[in-house]
């Protein structure tokens, strides 16, 4: 009897320090960084649900022993159990995907009415921009999934993405100019997107500014310009963004970096880098994709440099990162000298921003350019 008294004492111990060695690790770290233990902050809050929610993600983001132990738990899981963590999923081959995207494929295409949603949100654009002399070019892009979801899984076969098609014909029929940047627009016979990111691969990326530039000029919207960019072949060396976001530095320390060639675009006549110009008929609107390799790594070898070589003229632009189906429109409507001399109005955004983008729904409202 005294021996199991015994062992529920040391396991009453055992529970209680398991409870209370975090929140106390917790704040001796906080008071030597010179700050009030996080705990407190519940009694600063008035009681609601979103300030509850958001007291949960400080403890949870901010947790000494949490982020201490989270990364290894997580590179454990990634090569024991297949988990790439809440936004990836691991594919074949050594292939990674961005579970939103799969998601967005998988799950059925809501039903809506023709005055409502994304296609409300692109016609209400395209009248406005008509109303000021402009042309709409839509360019949806694939996610990777929709491209190689032979990489995702054995099974996938036959058309994955008809929903998609089915609303560019619906787009086509109320007149909206509209271009698929799928693996058919990558002349290279390179892989269009990487294998660990969700993005498109910089031989891919310039391949679809060509055949924006061609439906441009195809249109008789845009005359080739004068100035003349020449390319520089480099080589990079990243993590893909799927292994970033599980935030995890044992993971990134035990898989290599993706090796990426690129080709930075400068101007002939100065030897200088690409760079925007707010006097370019042209504004070109968009997301991530047109974001990596021109703003970040190496510079100048994205889309939109590729772009403004292809038509042989600088370009005015304007990126957010996951905000292409509505916050580039809201900054049109805070910064409108964005339009000023445009002719065209290139809009970039990736499939899946037809259901999961911000505000998809209610876009057409407080999202315009007036």
């Amino acid at each position: 009897m005294e021996q199991s008294k015994s062992a529920c004492v040391v396991l009453v111990v055992v529970f209680l320090l398991f409870i209370y060695a975090e929140p106390a690790v917790q704040a001796i770290g906080d008071m030597r960084n010179g700050q009030s233990p996080i705990a407190l902050d519940v009694f600063k809050r008035t009681p609601s649900p979103a300030n509850l929610r958001a007291y949960e993600d400080s403890l949870r983001e901010q947790s000494l022993v949490a982020n201490a132990v989270r990364p290894r738990l997580q590179h454990w899981r990634f090569e024991v159990m297949d988990d790439a963590g809440k936004n990836g999923l691991i594919g074949r081959d050594g292939w990674l995907f961005y579970r939103p995207g799969v998601q967005f494929l998988v799950e059925p295409w809501p039903r809506t009415n023709e005055d409502e949603g994304p296609l409300r949100a692109i016609t209400s654009f395209r009248d406005q921009l008509k109303a000021r002399g402009m042309e709409l070019l839509i360019a949806i892009t694939p996610g990777k999934e929709s491209v190689y979801p032979n990489r995702l899984t054995r099974r996938a076969t036959g058309n994955v993405n008809g929903h998609v098609t089915a609303f560019m014909d619906t787009l086509k029929q109320n007149g909206i100019e509209v271009v698929y940047a799928d693996a058919s627009a990558d002349g290279g016979g390179q892989p269009a997107y990487l294998a660990q990111d969700t993005h498109w691969t910089p031989s891919h990326a310039r391949g679809v500014a060509q055949r924006v530039a061609g439906i441009a000029f195809d249109k008789g919207w845009l005359q080739k310009g004068n100035t003349i960019y020449d390319e520089r072949a480099t080589t990079i060396e990243r993590h893909g963004d799927i292994l970033r976001m599980a935030k995890s530095a044992p993971l990134l320390e035990s898989y290599p970096p993706e090796k990426v060639s690129c080709w930075q675009v400068v101007d002939r006549a100065t030897g200088q880098p690409y760079k925007d110009s707010p006097e370019s008929p042209v504004l070109v609107l968009g997301d991530s994709f047109l974001r990596i390799f021109q703003l970040d790594e190496p510079k100048n070898a994205g889309f939109i440099a590729h772009l403004a070589r292809a038509l042989q003229m600088p370009v005015t632009s304007s990126v957010n990162d996951g905000g292409a189906s509505t916050l580039v429109r809201q900054e049109l409507r805070r910064r409108p000298e964005l339009l000023k001399n445009k002719k065209l109005v290139i809009w970039e955004f990736v499939e899946r921003d037809l259901r999961f983008g911000t505000g998809a729904s209610e876009a057409a409202h407080g999202a315009n350019c007036a």
